[in-house]
């Protein structure tokens, strides 16, 4: 009973992030199912599972909120569905002691792209208004799709930045496609799981308890997301994706660190972590108080 309770947080803490930061249910969801060592296929395949849920709850409250461009949504949703698919029978295919390191190697880049990009460049303000592309959205859809299915994760960290970064989005709008195109996601990544699995192989009851806790979470997501700043909530899931996955892969077949190795890089990480962390809050609180002249917001 304590380990559903503790999946149904984990999912409305995953959803909670997910719907204000446009990225990281799957890949702060998978990061634990593979501690508490589920299996890599079937904790991707529980964590779509679910998200097929969480991603029509948390779409309707975006499109509610008018966070939603349909645009986007199908011309990035369309070729992410192909993509995820194609992942999910690729990682099913892997040996499980193969494809938990693997899975782990993905998330902590990920992990590590987040931490990076909020801290560093905090959210792009150009090209406003700008339309986007199909020929950029189409191939941004196809890796981003293979990427969340193969790694539990990814169509998020991969989608959101790369559409952030071409500043011709509000992020709200950013975050609202993305999360809402992701429903196209997990039904083909749960259908390719489904077909290489079989559902005998998938845990209802954990995908149950990570659907409810991400339901709850999505509508209050939605409304978070014109409130959180999303600089110092990228900064500080991407420590949390970083550390845990760390621990992962130093305690993996491939590496086998020692434990003083092992903690000497937790701590490294940690405090990393913290600097992280700090310097998107001071640069959040900066930016509140001198917001950029009009005609410098590009050059940000």
């Amino acid at each position: 009973m304590s380990k559903i309770l503790l999946l149904a947080l984990v999912g409305l803490g995953a959803q909670l992030v997910d719907g204000s930061l446009g990225m990281a249910y799957g890949v702060t969801s998978t990061t634990l199912l593979l501690a508490i060592n589920t299996n890599a296929a079937v904790a991707s395949a529980s964590v779509h599972l679910a998200e097929i849920g969480t991603t029509l709850v948390s779409g309707a409250a975006h499109w509610r909120f008018g966070n939603v461009d349909w645009q986007v949504v199908v011309k990035v949703g369309v070729p992410g569905a192909i993509g995820a698919f194609a992942g999910a029978t690729f990682l099913t295919n892997l040996s499980t002691a193969f494809a938990a390191p693997v899975m782990s190697l993905i998330l902590l880049s990920l992990g590590i792209y987040l931490l990076a990009r909020f801290t560093t460049f905090g959210l792009p303000r150009g090209n406003l208004g700008k339309p986007l592309r199909k020929r950029f959205l189409g191939p941004l859809g196809l890796v981003a799709g293979f990427v969340d299915a193969t790694g539990g994760g990814g169509w998020g960290p991969i989608g959101t930045p790369a559409i952030l970064a071409s500043g011709r989005m509000e992020p709200r709008k950013v975050i609202g496609s993305i999360d809402t195109s992701e429903f196209l996601v997990a039904i083909a990544a749960s259908l390719g799981f489904l077909v290489a699995l079989g559902s005998q192989k998938i845990d209802l009851v954990l995908v149950g308890a990570l659907l409810v806790g991400g339901m709850v979470a999505a509508p209050i997501a939605a409304w978070l997301v014109r409130k959180v700043p999303p600089r110092v909530l990228g900064s500080a899931v991407g420590g949390i994706i970083v550390i845990t996955n760390s621990r992962t892969l130093l305690a993996s077949d491939w590496i086998d660190a020692s434990t003083v190795v092992r903690y000497s890089c937790y701590a490294l990480i940690l405090a990393v972590w913290a600097a992280a962390v700090v310097h998107s809050v001071r640069q959040h609180l900066a930016d509140r108080v001198e917001p950029l002249p009009a005609g410098e917001a590009g050059h940000h």
